[in-house]
C-alpha cells in the first residue's frame, strides 16, 4: 500500500471510530457530521470522500461490526474438526456471538438494534470493503456440505439471526426474562428447533 493510500485509509479509519463513539454515546440523532470531522480531525470534505451522509457511515459501521463478529464466529469455527452438523456449527455460531455481546455492552447495543436482515445480508454480499471474510462463501459451504437439505438456507439464517439478536438484548441488558445464562439453554434448544423445521 503507498503512503497515500495508507492516509487515506487512515483517515477513513479516524471517521468511523470517531462515528462509532459519538454514535454510542450521544446517538444518531444528536451527532452530526460536523461532530464527527472535528473530533476525527478531517476537514469536511474529507467525509464526503467515504460516505454519503452519517445515515450511511451508520450503516457502514453496523456492517463492520457485524462482519468482525462473524468473521471471529467463522474463524474460531474453522478450528473445530469435532463440530460437523448444519445445526451444531450453527449453534456454535451463536454461542460465540452471544458471549461476545455478553462481554461487549456497548457493542451489543449498537448492533443488536441496529442488524436487520438487510444489513447482514449487506456484509454477506459485500464487496469485502468492511471485511476480509467472504461470508456468502462460509454459509454456502456450511450448507453444501451437510448431509440433510434445507428448504431455504437464507430463510433459516434470517430467522436465527434475528432470534438471537433480539433475545441477547433484552437478557443481557435487562435479564429479562431471564439473565443470558439462565436462557441459553432455551436459546439454543429454540435454534435447534428452527434448523429441524426447516429441513426437507
Amino acid at each position: 500500500m503507498s503512503r497515500i493510500e495508507q492516509k487515506k485509509q487512515h483517515k477513513r479509519t479516524a471517521l468511523l471510530n470517531t462515528a462509532f463513539e459519538l454514535f454510542t454515546s450521544k446517538g444518531l440523532n444528536r451527532t452530526s457530521i460536523s461532530d464527527i470531522v472535528e473530533r476525527a480531525g478531517v476537514a469536511k470534505g474529507t467525509f464526503y470522500l467515504y460516505f454519503k451522509d452519517k445515515y450511511d457511515i451508520h450503516n457502514r459501521l453496523i456492517a463492520g461490526k457485524a462482519a468482525a463478529v462473524f468473521r471471529g464466529a467463522a474463524d474460531e469455527l474453522e478450528k473445530r474438526e469435532d463440530i460437523q452438523s448444519v445445526e451444531d456449527k450453527l449453534i456454535f455460531i451463536s454461542d460465540y456471538v452471544i458471549d461476545l455481546l455478553d462481554k461487549d455492552h456497548t457493542l451489543l447495543t449498537f448492533i443488536s438494534k441496529n442488524l436487520s436482515w438487510g444489513i447482514f445480508k449487506n456484509v454477506l454480499i459485500s464487496s469485502r470493503e468492511e471485511t476480509d471474510v467472504d461470508f456468502r462463501e462460509v454459509f454456502r459451504r456450511l450448507f453444501e456440505n451437510s448431509d440433510t437439505a434445507y428448504k431455504n438456507p437464507e430463510v433459516l439464517i434470517f430467522m436465527i439471526i434475528e432470534f438471537v439478536s433480539s433475545t441477547t438484548y433484552s437478557s443481557v441488558l435487562y435479564s429479562e426474562p431471564l439473565g443470558i445464562k439462565e436462557l441459553r439453554p432455551y436459546i439454543d434448544t429454540s435454534i435447534r428447533q428452527i434448523i429441524r423445521g426447516q429441513q426437507l
